[in-house]
């Protein structure tokens, strides 16, 4: 997710999404931690997600 998607959100839906992406990262994490991703950029993607969801809400 860019930043100028994030600029598109309310306060509610970035909240909601915040909460949507840190389930998925723990998922992610956990089932890379037992078995090897396909893809474990995907990680990588997700902290940087929640990272800028985090800086919008803060700055709003």
């Amino acid at each position: 997710m860019k930043q100028s998607e994030v600029k598109g959100y309310s306060a509610a839906e970035l909240s909601d999404k915040l909460v949507e992406s840190q389930k998925v990262y723990a998922d992610l994490t956990r089932t890379h931690i037992v078995s090897p991703l396909d893809n474990p950029s995907q990680i990588k993607d997700l902290r940087r997600t929640i990272a800028r969801l985090k800086t919008a809400i803060n700055n709003q």
